[in-house]
Parts: structure tokens; C-alpha cells; sequence
């Protein structure tokens, strides 16, 4: 049986997910390219909607299958290390976007993606305690 605090992680973990996903398809959309790196070598409209329908499938999938929180939840964990990139380069290269106008801003950003990685692995119940049989 799953903790409050992990069942609460992965809820709301999930729902934020799914409504950044939603953001990446719609009105947030110009935001998210400018945050693509130029060195990245595909196009940032094609990335952004690629990363939105990843994000609302992980989020759905967090909230939707919670017998299968460890797998989502390491593929959600997966998916915080593989943009990271993408969050160094909008502080090395000043990128202004959702507010993040100054490198002090962009750079606190930076260590919350870890914290979302953390956040993650618990909502999939990455240090639950097995029972012993």
C-alpha cells in the first residue's frame, strides 16, 4: 500500500506535468521554443511539442497507473536529466523565459530540477521499504 506522502508526490507531480505538457501544445508554446538551445539539432517547434506530448503522457501515466509508479517514475526522473541540458544552456547563454530574466533566477532554476528528479523517484516509490516474505 502506497505512503500519503508518496500517493500525494506522484498526484501532483503527475497533474503538474500533465498541465506543463498542455502549456508546451498551446499558449506557453513561443515560450518553451526560446528555451531550446541553438546548438540542439532539432527544430525547437518539433522539440517543444515532442517533449509537451512526453510530459503529458508521463504526468497521465503517474496519476493514472499507480501500479506501475516505479516504471513511470523512473522514466519521469529520466525525462528531468534529459532536458537539464537544455536548463544549463538557458542560464549559460541568458535565455529570458517564464520570467527567468536574470542568471541569478535562471540559475536557482537549476537546482530545482534535481529536486524534481528526487521528487519523482519518491512519487514512484523508489524508497519504499519491501516486505520480506
Amino acid at each position: 500500500m502506497a505512503s500519503a506522502p508518496r500517493t500525494a508526490a506522484r498526484l501532483l507531480l503527475g497533474t503538474a506535468m500533465v498541465g506543463a505538457g498542455l502549456l508546451h501544445l498551446t499558449t506557453q508554446r513561443r515560450q518553451f521554443q526560446a528555451q531550446v538551445p541553438d546548438w540542439f539539432p532539432v527544430d525547437p517547434d518539433l522539440t517543444v511539442l515532442a517533449s509537451g506530448v512526453a510530459e503529458i503522457a508521463l504526468g497521465a501515466a503517474f496519476v493514472a497507473l499507480p501500479r506501475r509508479r516505479r516504471l513511470v517514475g523512473a522514466l519521469l526522473a529520466a525525462f528531468f536529466v534529459v532536458v537539464f541540458p537544455g536548463n544549463v544552456a538557458q542560464y549559460l547563454e541568458g535565455t529570458d523565459a517564464f520570467g527567468l530574466d536574470t542568471d541569478r533566477e535562471r540559475l536557482v532554476r537549476l537546482f530545482l530540477q534535481p529536486v524534481l528528479v528526487l521528487l519523482a523517484l519518491f512519487g514512484g516509490g523508489w524508497w519504499q521499504r519491501t516486505r520480506q516474505r
